[in-house]
């Protein structure tokens, strides 16, 4: 009996001590967020009035604002947020309604945004507390690169139009664009009758023809094949992990045999007996070239760990801290990880084994990217090896008009040495010269970028390309990187001629 009791007392202080941890939990690592969460039923009294703090770009653009549309001690709402630019900015601000708030930038700084309790500034206010106040929030994004964004995707030949455009800050990780198509129209969603509400968020939730969501940014939600811009991954892992392999020289050839497959894989071709392109030397002379049987080599040589350490090191399998998704776990997140094959995957006895290390070292199959972790590539490279915390928060401003906040630029991954970048952005640069996969794009030498060009074959059997750019300029002194993707192609189009306009005309906006 004695025994049995005090096992039933180990038992008790073990639970006992779980009670503790958890009331600590709450308490203090917690609170904050429960404090702000929309979920909070002290949070969402105020917010069915939605007054609001007001949200602007870079610029002053005036993006969100609440407007009264009741007198006060109306037996009605209040409030209701309005977003002049429309759909320009509506998958980065979000919405925020008498019934919801917890998507985008809105849900994200809903407790700055919504009424909140003002911090004592003096003995008066400590014994007199002020009364609940908005913040206002200034974003990084600039609208007229959003805006010409938005045009080159319309301006693309063809029906399908769907794709991302993302130009960040390489120094802070600020987000100068962020553009997806297709988009919505906030308006619907922020009406102050919940039917017209739910009706427009399930039309908004309705794939298109191409099959992607207007509620679900392609540029942070879609994973989608990489294509060779995956080889920027390869190249980095080469100099930043195995610097001797950086002297490989692959014979010139259109196609290469792999063991565990008795599949070649070749240049611009399916088969050896078709018309492919033969391509080959150092990585040198293979990255301009993309030389899809030599990095597939190349991909052997490093083996999975080296490849996807790698990748992890630029932020693949992990979710970039972009401050889109609101902090509690209401919605359905927007904001998703880029995928890589797992170090055991691509071991020898492995589900993809070593053709998996071949395919994915030049971006097929399994590797998929979402638009932001793609521009974060780049961005990695054109920063000395540091990918920085991506982020739209510039500023917050109290109703006194004082700056309460500045965001202040962190670094999420150091993903290769600064000496491996350095190697890697020459690489690039001749991408887009005379011997290049992306000459024919005819970049002005005023921009001195550095390219990689991707064109994805997507479906099995292959149905569609993933059309690929990502880059980062100027190249002797960087400040900014892009990547765009237009996925649903044509099988005869490439990252070149389809994505690579829209790269040119958006580096000469921003830096022309």
């Amino acid at each position: 009996m004695g025994r049995r009791i005090r096992w039933l007392g180990v038992v008790l202080t073990v639970c006992f001590g779980l009670v503790i941890v958890q009331l600590t939990n709450i308490q203090y690592r917690r609170a904050s967020a429960l404090s702000t969460s929309p979920d909070n039923p002290v949070n969402r009294i105020p917010n069915f009035d939605n007054d609001r703090g007001d949200i602007f770009a870079a610029n002053g653009t005036l993006l969100a604002t609440s407007v009264r549309i009741a007198p006060s001690g109306s037996n009605t709402y209040e409030f209701q947020r309005q977003y002049p630019t429309g759909s320009l900015f509506a998958q980065i601000v979000g919405t925020c309604s008498p019934f919801y708030c917890n998507t985008g930038v809105e849900g994200y700084y809903s407790g700055e945004l919504g009424l909140h309790k003002q911090a004592a500034q003096n003995l008066s206010q400590l014994l007199s507390p002020p009364s609940p106040t908005t913040d206002a929030i200034t974003l990084t994004v600039d609208p007229t690169l959003q805006q010409d964004a938005v045009n080159e995707l319309n301006s693309l030949p063809g029906a399908n139009k769907d794709g991302a455009v993302v130009m960040l800050n390489i120094h802070t990780g600020a987000i100068l664009e962020m553009v997806s198509s297709p988009t919505y129209d906030p308006t619907p969603l922020v009406s102050t009758n919940e039917q017209t509400e739910s009706s427009a968020e399930t039309a908004d939730k309705t794939n298109d023809s191409e099959g992607f969501s207007p509620l679900d940014p392609i540029a942070t939600f879609n994973p989608i094949e990489m294509g060779s811009t995956a080889k920027v991954i390869t190249t980095s892992a080469i100099y930043n992990l195995d610097p001797s392999l950086a002297s490989f020289d692959f014979p010139t050839s259109v196609c290469v045999s792999i063991p565990q497959t008795d599949k070649p894989i070749c240049n611009d071709a399916d088969t050896a007996s078709e018309s492919g392109t033969p391509c080959g030397g150092t990585i040198v002379a293979m990255l301009p070239q993309s030389c899809d049987p030599g990095y597939a080599e190349l991909g052997v040589k490093l083996g999975g760990t080296l490849l996807n350490e790698q990748a992890t090191m630029f932020g693949f399998d992990s979710t970039p801290p972009l401050d889109l998704d609101p902090e509690s776990d209401v919605a359905g997140h927007v904001v998703q990880p880029s995928e890589y094959p797992t170090a055991q995957e691509l071991s020898p006895t492995g589900s993809l084994g070593i053709p998996g290390d071949a395919f994915s070292a030049f971006g097929q199959q399994d590797v998929l990217a979402t638009a932001l972790q793609n521009a974060m590539v780049a961005a990695g490279i054109a920063n000395k090896g540091a990918v920085m915390v991506p982020h739209f928060l510039e500023k917050i401003t109290n109703a006194q008009g004082q700056v309460v906040e500045t965001y202040q630029p962190k670094v999420w991954k150091q993903a290769t040495s600064a000496q491996a970048a350095a190697e890697v952005i020459p690489l690039m640069e001749a991408v887009a010269k005379s011997d290049g996969t992306a000459a024919g794009v005819d970049f002005p030498p005023s921009l001195d970028v550095a390219v990689k060009t991707g064109t994805a074959q997507v479906g099995t059997p292959v149905t569609s390309a993933a059309d690929w750019m990502i880059g980062l300029a100027p190249a002797s002194n960087p400040e900014v990187a892009i990547a765009v993707v237009v996925p649903k192609q044509s099988l005869d189009s490439t990252g070149a001629l389809v994505a690579g306009p829209i790269v040119k005309a958006m580096l000469e906006a921003a830096l022309g």
